[in-house]
């Protein structure tokens, strides 16, 4: 049967997806606070490949490390899978908080979300001006058009509380430093993040357990993609719209076959089917806790969401050091 007419069985497909985290963390594992980003995403980058390569899909990577001529793994448009299965779409961070890994700081990732084929904007590797909050919202409650002060207050006044009551995440770069003022001005309070936007994206769909109300901020488009995906497992409301700073980068979306460089992409228009995602903890965060070493032993904690279904599992694996890379 033709890969492409083939179903997309998301529950079989699940457990695979969540050993490819899996492996990719714990390829990182030895890496982390070593001071080498490249090294470690190295390692993440050849387990994840691997390990997609052993699932029975004919799978695409439509966000992936880069361009074919700057990722030597796992770039755009890379064939992942036996070929024997149906077509998917791969959306993936193998080491999404490089630096962090490198630092030993909280919230380093490993990332990665699969749809039918299609089914994922081919988002190109530019800055994307992003806006989510969780779950539990009236569509549109807040938006991009808004000011950072009237989503703080929009969002308040939605969740029936204070502004003083609203904590935002924010990447903290200098292009933020009028948008960080601007919120500080309503009361409300922030965390200020150093990397990993997706993280910092899904942490607005647990404000109980993270404390976290919304996201905004300028980011990479492809980590736009992912969250996207996230939040349509774990639910709640994300809006991207693409940012160039140069013609390279307007082409980079007209080759993506973007046509609107000024559209707004909501959740459902980055992710336009159920899709399954899954994520490991490598350093300990907010969402996930890090890779546990004791003598003989390693265990992890992955993430693992079906959108179809609404499901989320947090699984433990624990395995001998000696079998983790068979397993």
């Amino acid at each position: 049967m033709n890969a492409a007419k083939m179903d997309f069985n998301d529950r079989l497909l699940s457990l695979g997806l969540a050993r490819v985290a899996e492996q990719a963390a714990l390829a990182s594992a030895s890496l982390v606070g070593r001071g080498d980003e490249k090294a470690a995403d190295q390692a993440a980058v050849n387990a994840m490949r691997e390990q997609l390569n052993l699932l029975d899909i004919a799978g695409v990577v439509v966000i992936g490390e880069g361009e074919r001529d700057e990722a030597p793994m796992l770039y755009i448009g890379e064939e992942v899978g036996t070929g024997n299965g149906p077509g998917v779409d791969i959306a993936l961070d193998p080491l999404e908080g490089t630096t962090l890994t490198a630092k030993d700081m909280p919230n380093a990732l490993t990332v990665i979300a699969m749809g039918p084929r299609g089914s994922m904007l081919h988002a190109p590797d530019v800055y994307m001006d992003k806006l989510a909050i969780g779950p539990g919202f009236p569509e549109g409650v807040v938006n991009l058009d808004m000011s950072p002060r009237e989503r703080v207050e929009a969002l308040a006044k939605a969740n029936g509380c204070e502004a003083a009551d609203i904590t935002v995440c924010i990447l903290e770069r200098p292009r933020h430093e009028a948008m960080i003022a601007e919120v500080r001005e309503t009361g409300a309070s922030i965390r200020l993040i150093t990397d990993g936007d997706v993280a910092g994206v899904m942490h607005c769909a647990e404000s109980e357990v993270t404390g976290i109300d919304m996201y905004m901020g300028q980011g990479g488009a492809p980590e736009g993609v992912l969250a996207a995906a996230a939040l349509k497992c774990m639910g709640g409301q994300i809006f991207g719209r693409l940012l160039f700073r140069n013609d390279d980068e307007r082409g980079r979306a007209t080759k993506a076959g973007i046509t609107d460089l000024n559209r707004v992409y909501a959740r459902d228009e980055m992710v336009t089917a159920d899709v399954i995602f899954a994520a490991t903890g490598v350093t300990g965060g907010s969402l996930l806790p890090s890779i546990k070493r004791e003598p003989g032993w390693v265990e992890t904690t992955t993430l693992l969401m079906r959108s179809k279904t609404g499901s989320v599992r947090r699984m433990s694996y624990r395995t001998p050091t000696w079998s983790h890379n068979n397993a």
